[in-house]
């Protein structure tokens, strides 16, 4: 079987990353289990620029087929921060519950129906035989809960609130998350991805493959 590197050393995003490419026909492995160090300094200021910075990173490193995602939420009410510093917002020690209740202070006073935010997830995938990264997208609009609720998922799920659920994203079961989050909706482009370089590279065997010419 094909083996896809997943470049993160996210242990939540690696675990939801297994669930939402299963059966998809390649075999998934990770920088625990093959040894590889995978360091980057997410420096653009776009989600696809870190997304594709990570994933060439990856496949350099690891001589694989790589998926490196980049995500972050967007507020509007704070002029779309913190958006592609998510993960580094306050500094890249401090905890999420500090992130919380900075996001907290500064909307305080914003009513309810203006704390309106999207969480968006950009999925690279590079080649290491040809050098070419392909790319996926997918978002989901929300608002900034008034307190963090759920105990599921990572990152800013307990305070993003989806009104038609009536929770947060932290509150939702697995599978329910994973068709409507962001990152199961450019998980959902990215298998398409993956078909066509399986069958790219079916298609290449046979080519090389005595006999032919």
């Amino acid at each position: 079987m094909a083996q896809l590197f997943l470049a993160t050393g996210n242990a939540g995003k690696a675990a939801e990353f297994r669930r939402l490419l299963d059966g998809c026909g390649w075999e998934i492995l990770t920088p625990a289990q093959t040894g590889t160090n995978v360091v980057v300094e997410e420096g653009a200021d776009t989600y696809e620029g870190n997304a594709r910075v990570k994933a060439l990173a990856g496949a350099g490193a690891s001589g694989l087929v790589t998926l490196a995602d980049d995500s972050g939420i967007e507020i509007e009410a704070m002029g779309g921060e913190p958006g592609v510093r998510s993960a580094r917002y306050l500094g890249d020690t401090a905890t999420y519950l500090e992130r919380f209740a900075e996001i907290q202070r500064r909307l305080s006073g914003v009513e309810r129906s203006k704390r309106l935010a999207r969480f968006v997830c950009v999925i690279a995938i590079a080649d290491p035989l040809s050098g070419l990264v392909r790319t996926a997208k997918g978002e989901v609009r929300g608002m900034v809960a008034d307190e963090a609720r759920g105990e599921g998922g990572f990152g800013y799920d307990p305070i993003f609130w989806l009104p038609q659920q009536s929770m947060t994203m932290a509150e939702l079961p697995e599978r329910q998350k994973d068709i409507i989050s962001h990152r199961g909706r450019a998980v959902a482009v990215a298998r398409q991805i993956l078909r066509e370089l399986l069958y790219e590279r079916r298609e290449e065997d046979i080519a090389d493959s005595p006999g032919r010419s």
